[in-house]
């Protein structure tokens, strides 16, 4: 693809785990590199339409479309040759990690899932297009020491920026059906603090009364990520927070969190904070602030 027109991070080699793109192509929006990203697009001129799991949607200029199931659009159609858009998309593991533990993201998702397509105001179109347009250059100049959390930062900014428009667009309301129904009971379980004492996704299916199968597929479907992502994005905040209260010791900390083994709990938080417990609490110490 010649007029692919992405920028990729790899020239920061210490950045290029991020693959953060960025193009102008509305043609593009599904391209195989965007399997597993989260496309954040705005039409700025001309009119368009492209289809989602069977549905076709319309853009027109000021229009926002975000879509975790890049894979899944096909048949985008140009209906105004003069359409402009720009977007930028970024792995979705990645954008799930740095999202605090809340409902709106999964709820979010499913009422993006249905209908991906934002209308905005004149104002929340020109700071959706500064929040992407910040973070393109901000990949494009020399990288400095805090570099990483910079970037996070400012794709968390956006994110919240997008949940104030999608909330004017739509109320925080799931439908009744049987798959709605049961991704508001796995909500509401994860909402009550289960993940401090279950982590097993069998857990949840059975509450649920469905099987592992069905809990997984219909989380994939409708939001892009696992399960297990979700049970750990709740779990994760409740570790760090014992963590740095020197009160419990990691012994302590483990048996709360129903960990089996202490070596097991070493293991979960070093896959999941990138550092040993006793390296995370290292970091909290004064001398190394």
């Amino acid at each position: 693809m010649s007029h692919f027109r992405f920028i990729f991070v790899d020239a920061m080699e210490e950045y290029k785990e991020y693959n953060i793109c960025y193009g102008y192509d509305f043609q593009e929006i599904n391209a195989p590199q965007l399997n597993d990203y989260c496309i954040h697009m705005a039409c700025t001129e001309g009119e368009g339409s492209f289809v989602l799991d069977g549905h076709s949607f319309r853009i027109g200029k000021g229009d926002l479309v975000v879509s975790t199931r890049t894979d899944i659009i096909s048949n985008m159609v140009s209906t105004d040759s003069t359409i402009k858009v720009e977007f930028l998309a970024a792995p979705n593991k990645m954008l799930y990690n740095l999202l605090p533990a809340n409902n709106f993201g999964i709820g979010g998702a499913i009422q993006l899932f249905q209908n991906p397509v934002l209308k905005t105001t004149e104002e929340e179109a020109r700071l959706f297009l500064e929040d992407i347009r910040h973070i393109r250059s901000r990949l494009l100049t020399g990288a400095h020491a805090f570099q990483k959390e910079a970037i996070e930062s400012m794709l968390l900014t956006m994110m919240y920026d997008l949940f104030g428009i999608h909330a004017r667009n739509n109320a925080q309301v799931i439908s009744t059906d049987r798959t709605s129904a049961v991704i508001k009971g796995f909500l509401a379980l994860l909402e009550s603090g289960a993940s401090q004492s279950h982590r097993d996704v069998k857990f949840y299916a059975d509450h649920l009364n469905v099987s592992v199968k069905y809990l997984e597929n219909t989380v994939r479907r409708l939001t892009g990520a696992s399960v297990t992502s979700y049970i750990d994005r709740y779990t994760i905040p409740m570790i760090t927070a014992m963590l740095k209260d020197n009160k419990y010791s990691f012994t302590q900390i483990a048996d709360r969190m129903n960990f089996a083994s202490l070596s097991y709990f070493s293991r979960y938080v070093t896959k999941h904070l990138g550092m040993s417990p006793t390296q995370y609490r290292q970091t909290l110490s004064p001398k190394n602030k």
